[in-house]
This record gives structure tokens, sequence and C-alpha cells, in this order.
């Protein structure tokens, strides 16, 4: 049965779209963007504070899944401009203290609310 993960901790859909769908063990969580669902505002000064928002978004949903980061085991990166990789990277893998999932990281020409970034995941329960 698919559940749709809708919380309060992250941003509401801003489309047709469900914040996370829970189906069987299997959590997608949708691409989130640096939009701080309590002030709804986004936090894009910098490509650090932007990753940490989403990676906040994202452990809301996994929280309410019961889960945590080390569930997760695809990632997929979207950034606006591919030289922000390396200040990215740090921030992303300061949330892994384990194997860290699988991953890819693309360059894209837009995003939406011209954010520079978007995270998407798959998590699985143990």
């Amino acid at each position: 049965m698919k559940i749709a993960i809708q919380i309060p901790g992250a941003p509401a859909p801003i489309g047709p779209y469900s914040q996370a769908i829970l189906y069987d063990k299997t959590l997608y969580v949708s691409g989130q963007i640096p939009l701080n669902p309590f002030t709804g505002e986004l936090e894009i000064d910098t490509i650090q504070n932007a990753t940490h928002q989403i990676m906040k978004n994202i452990t809301a949903l996994l929280k309410e899944a019961g889960m945590t980061f080390e569930n997760i085991v695809k990632c997929s990166i979207f950034l606006k401009n591919m030289d922000d990789f390396a200040e990215m990277n740090v921030v992303y893998a300061s949330y892994f203290s384990e194997t860290p999932p699988a991953r890819e990281t693309v360059q894209v020409s837009k995003l939406p609310m011209d954010v520079t970034i978007e995270i998407s995941c798959i998590a699985i329960k143990n």
C-alpha cells in the first residue's frame, strides 16, 4: 500500500506531488529544495547553508517514516553550478557516518524557485 508522507517539518509541495511516498519498506523522497518550512524562506545565501537546509528537510521526512540517513540507499543531486560541487559535498558527507548511498550529481540549467540545489533520495527500512 502506498502512503503519502506529508509533514510540517518539510516544505509543502509546490506542485502536484507528495513530499515522500512510503511503499512497503521503501521511502521515495521527492526533490527537496532549500526552503525552510518554518519561515517559508529560501536558505540560499551559500551552497553550504542551502545543502544543510535540504538535509534538515530530508531528516524530517525520514524521521516520520521511522528511518535515518543510514537507511538511504540512493541520492540524486541537481546543482545549478557544478563549481559548487566541492562545498556541497563537504556538507552532504557530514550526514553519513557509515557507508554513503549510491549517488549521481548533475548540473542543470534551472531548478524550481530558481534555487541552486535540489536533492532527492530513496531509503529502505531494514
